[in-house]
């Protein structure tokens, strides 16, 4: 009998651009809240991309811890995007899909289907090599349309 591996779960916040191609990437622990994993993610895209200033955020990451963690760090304005009262079952948000996209696509590479690292960090450094793999594959299918 083999015992199985007892591992939390993963969580992949990720920023994207406007065409939805990945500016930045943390894998932390399950047990992480969103909020409280947004604000390093958040800090280090400063850092790199100074001249961001505004984001659309879903509404898991409405509060005041976030909003006064983000003044600190001198992030620009965010834009609370909120479905409607109205909405029934799975709902399209206008600027979220494009985030949404991108996690299903980084989800298609093995190492992020399933939780095999077994620190953060190393499933974080393969971040990059998903997004790589994404990018050149759409890269290719424009370039050579048959």
């Amino acid at each position: 009998m083999v015992a199985a591996r007892r591992l939390s779960g993963r969580k992949r916040p990720v920023v994207t651009d406007s065409c939805g191609v990945p500016i930045g990437l943390l894998v932390h622990a399950d047990d992480v809240q969103g909020r409280d994993g947004a604000v390093p993610l958040l800090a280090s895209i400063r850092k790199r991309h100074p001249w961001l200033r505004h984001g659309f955020d879903d509404g898991g990451y409405a509060g005041d811890t976030l909003k006064g963690a983000l003044r600190r760090i001198g992030q620009g304005n965010r834009e609370i995007v909120k479905r409607s009262d109205q909405a029934r079952g799975s709902v399209v948000l206008p600027r979220l899909w494009l985030v949404e996209r991108t996690v299903t696509w980084l989800g298609r590479c093995r190492r992020h289907a399933r939780a095999w690292e077994k620190s953060t960090a190393s499933a974080t450094a393969f971040a990059p090599i998903a997004s790589i793999r994404m990018l050149t594959r759409r890269l290719a299918r424009h370039c050579n349309p048959a």
